[in-house]
């Protein structure tokens, strides 16, 4: 008997993966829930909506390209330091050269790129 794969020609929703990125690179770093608003620039009650599944980022607005400059940084700390606990650990240990700890930087769009870019230089050194 052979199994016959059906592969589906519908790509995914793009909103909704990303959505799904950005929460699950939140808890995975345990940043909360108001910070996360600060990074993407949304109010709590969005980000709540967010991880119900009743919102999903626009790709027309700011938000989107803060969430995947955040998805971007969670996957380069992912690659350079291997588990969550470093990563969190990381996150909230002052940098010299980044002068401030990540965690806070991320709150604003300058913090957020200067981390990202920190996080891909580090990745690129072989």
């Amino acid at each position: 008997m052979s199994a016959v794969i059906k592969q589906s020609t519908e790509k995914p929703d793009l909103a909704v993966v990303l959505s799904k990125a950005v929460t699950r690179a939140a808890e995975r770093l345990d940043i909360s829930r108001s910070l996360l608003a600060q990074v993407l620039g949304l109010s709590t009650a969005t980000i709540s909506r967010l991880y119900n599944g009743n919102y999903h980022l626009e790709q027309s607005r700011k938000e989107w390209e803060f969430a995947l400059l955040f998805v971007r940084a969670f996957r380069s700390l992912d690659s350079i330091v291997g588990d969550e606990s470093t990563a969190r650990q990381w996150l909230n240990s002052e940098n010299r050269a980044l002068n401030g700890r990540p965690i806070e930087l991320i709150r604003h769009t300058e913090g957020l790129v200067r981390v990202v870019q920190y996080l891909d230089a580090s990745r690129a050194i072989v």
